[in-house]
C-alpha cells in the first residue's frame, strides 16, 4: 500500500462521513414534508365541509334578506299612503277648521267689545 492508496482511503472516509453528516438533515426535512403533506391532507378534508356549511348559511341569508327588502318596499308603500291621506285630511278638513277658529275667534272678540268689563262698570 503506498502514501497515495492510504490517502485516498483517508479521503474516501472523510467524503462518507460528510455524507453521513448531511444525510441526517435532509432525512430530518423529509420527515418535516410528510408531516406538511398529511396536514394539508387533513386541512383539506376539513375545509370542504366548512365551505360547504357557509354555502349553505350564505344561500340563507340572501334568502333573509330577500324576505326584508319586500317588507322594506310594502313599509315604504305604506309610508306612501299614510302621507298622502295625512295631505288629504288636512286639505279637507283643515282649511274648513282654519276658517271656524277664525270665525269662533271673531265672535269672541265682538262679545268681548260688546260687553262691559269690570273697569267700565266702574266708571259709570
Amino acid at each position: 500500500m503506498s502514501g497515495g492508496d492510504i490517502a485516498g482511503l483517508i479521503g474516501a472516509g472523510v467524503f462518507a462521513i460528510l455524507v453521513a453528516v448531511i444525510a441526517l438533515p435532509l432525512i430530518k426535512l423529509g420527515r418535516v414534508f410528510d408531516e406538511t403533506t398529511r396536514a394539508i391532507h387533513e386541512l383539506s378534508a376539513s375545509v370542504t365541509p366548512l365551505l360547504a356549511e357557509t354555502t349553505e348559511t350564505i344561500s340563507q341569508t340572501n334568502t333573509q334578506l330577500a324576505r326584508v327588502d319586500t317588507i322594506t318596499s310594502n313599509v315604504a308603500d305604506a309610508t306612501g299612503n299614510v302621507s298622502a291621506l295625512v295631505a288629504l285630511f288636512a286639505a279637507t278638513v283643515g282649511g274648513p277648521l282654519v276658517k271656524l277658529a277664525g270665525f269662533s275667534a271673531g265672535v269672541r272678540a265682538a262679545f268681548r267689545a260688546g260687553r262691559p268689563t269690570a273697569s267700565r262698570r266702574e266708571r259709570t
